[in-house]
């Protein structure tokens, strides 16, 4: 593996933008600023903090960031004298960070639980601690889907008992008795994507175990990478299954991007998976508007066989147009179009890799019917939350996950709105990852994704990545482990039978381990072309 020794001197330019329009400036621009003394850290974090007492405490009240850090003035001022460089490539950027990722600052790392409460964290999980060595301000904790969506059947995204509703910053109207989103802000990093789509920092880092940062990205018209399994470290960060998390970045750019993902991705004892990275010196280097000629990629669409024809055959008329839009760019960059059905065996898991799970949801209505989970992620969740609640947690009563389901079962009228279906039926397990159910269905889980999933179909069709709408393959790709690039690539409207200002709608490139540097280049040029991204309405400079 190359050393990544001056990989972020690209990032740095040196000619500042003449005007800083904080409310959608990329964060590149921003770490030229700070660069070219156009702007001081401390004058960053105070414009973000009063943009988030406009419309994430008032205004919209989008409640995308779930606590802020008291220091983080303090912090800011410390770096008021130094300009970001290859050392310290982030140097005064602000950042947020979603509620399940560990800080061992003043605030509580909590998942969105009214059980973790004021629960801290004994150490900065890696992801923190390479984001303060590149001299990035951590601004507060984004709010998440409770858990990252694994408490709860049907429970909403960007909902947690702590934290409350998110909402979208493109159509923030809720519906109905129960004050649920007309419009997702995606989950579970909804906070994360909420924030940066608004203008609420410079840019997030988010998580997900299948779609937690495609489908919270492709809702709020931004770029995220959902990296291999193993480019990012876990180490701190609150689990749900080991075999599939990650975490990522919420930006606003594929350039930005790829410059924290040249921060993020290092090799970490803590977490083994990383071992096995693989990465260049520079994600930046060789982002083009060339990067797309020649390029095969795969669009999983084939009319004469409209029964396999998953991810495109049923789109609603607005996606259907985005994504015409969107192969037409990609012909004009010169890119082969290769239109053809992944087989279904490939689709999703294998036989043996789901279980029901009784739906006690109150709101739902599917309630006291059984409701498919995923074997992996319910039989991973009890043993890696009890080693993170032994290893990281602190200054809490909660032990481990039968703690938790004891807290919310005593204080449901406030923690269990929408029940906690999935903690139970995974308290059922061992704990301990011994059970032949679980090692079958994460064989089953590979077998199907992996060997007759993506690697089948880019073999056979020699693609250099694969085409999806939205965040539609983020379950062959998570199941994989393998990387996906959303970039914006335009808007769609309604809610079902309901009418709906327009929200934004991405595009997925997804591709085998380890090909981050591939799928950014192909997305850089994509986003070149198409310039699809616009900010919320009604978010203006203050």
């Amino acid at each position: 593996m190359k050393k990544p020794a001056g990989r972020a001197a690209a990032a740095v330019r040196a000619a500042a933008p003449p005007e800083l329009r904080l409310e959608d400036a990329p964060m590149s621009d921003i770490v030229d600023a700070l660069a070219g003394g156009q702007v001081t850290a401390t004058a960053l974090a105070k414009v973000y903090l009063a943009r988030i007492a406009a419309f994430d405490r008032a205004g919209p009240a989008l409640n995308s960031v779930r606590a802020l850090n008291p220091d983080a003035l303090a912090l800011a001022a410390k770096l008021d004298g130094i300009k970001p460089s290859a050392g310290r490539p982030l140097a005064g950027v602000p950042i947020l960070v979603k509620d399940n990722i560990a800080t061992s600052d003043k605030q509580p790392t909590t998942a969105g639980s009214l059980a973790l409460e004021g629960a801290r964290a004994k150490r900065d999980a890696t992801v923190v601690k390479l984001l303060r060595k590149a001299g990035a301000v951590i601004l507060g904790k984004a709010n998440l889907t409770e858990f990252a969506n694994i408490l709860a059947i049907e429970m909403p995204g960007g909902y947690s008992s702590l934290g409350g509703q998110v909402k979208n910053p493109y159509a923030p109207a809720l519906m109905g008795d129960h004050d649920i989103p007309l419009v997702s802000p995606g989950g579970s990093s909804a906070g994360s994507a909420v924030a940066v789509a608004a203008g609420l920092c410079a840019a997030s880092i988010g998580t997900e175990t299948s779609g937690s940062l495609l489908y919270p990205a492709s809702m709020n018209g931004l770029v995220t990478v959902k990296p291999t399994v193993g480019l990012i470290s876990r180490a701190g960060i609150v689990p749900i299954a080991h075999s599939q998390d990650t975490a990522g970045p919420m930006t606003r750019t594929v350039r930005d991007a790829a410059m924290l993902l040249n921060v993020l991705a290092a090799q970490d004892p803590l977490d083994p998976a990383t071992k096995r990275q693989r990465r260049p010196a520079d994600y930046t280097a060789g982002l083009s508007r060339d990067a797309m000629k020649g390029a095969r990629i795969g669009v999983p669409s084939d009319p004469s066989d409209p029964l396999n024809d998953r991810f495109y055959g049923k789109l609603q008329s607005g996606w259907a147009k985005v994504m015409t839009e969107a192969i037409k760019v990609l012909e004009d960059l010169g890119a082969v179009i290769v239109r053809a059905n992944i087989p279904t065996r490939g689709w999703l898991g294998g036989p043996g890799t789901g279980m029901a799970v009784l739906n006690r949801n109150p709101l739902s209505e599917n309630k006291g019917n059984p409701t498919g989970a995923p074997i992996v992620f319910l039989y991973e969740l009890k043993y890696g939350l009890n080693l993170y609640l032994r290893d990281w947690a602190t200054k809490t009563d909660i032990k481990t996950m039968a703690d938790i389901i004891a807290f919310n079962a005593a204080n449901a009228e406030r923690a269990m709105r929408f029940g906690q279906d999935l903690f139970l039926a995974s308290d059922l397990t061992k704990g301990d990852l011994s059970e032949r159910e679980y090692k079958s269905a994460r064989a089953m889980d590979l077998l199907a994704a992996r060997t007759h999933g993506m690697d089948a179909y880019m073999n056979q069709h020699k693609l250099d990545a694969v085409l999806f709408p939205g965040s539609s393959g983020c379950v062959i790709s998570a199941k994989a482990g393998y990387p996906s690039v959303m970039v914006p690539a335009g808007f769609v409207s309604g809610a079902g039978d309901k009418e709906t200002p327009d929200y934004s709608l991405g595009v997925t490139f997804a591709g085998r381990a380890w090909s981050e540097h591939k799928l950014l280049r192909l997305a850089y040029a994509y986003e070149q072309a198409s310039n699809m991204r616009k900010p919320p309405p009604g978010l203006p400079a203050l």
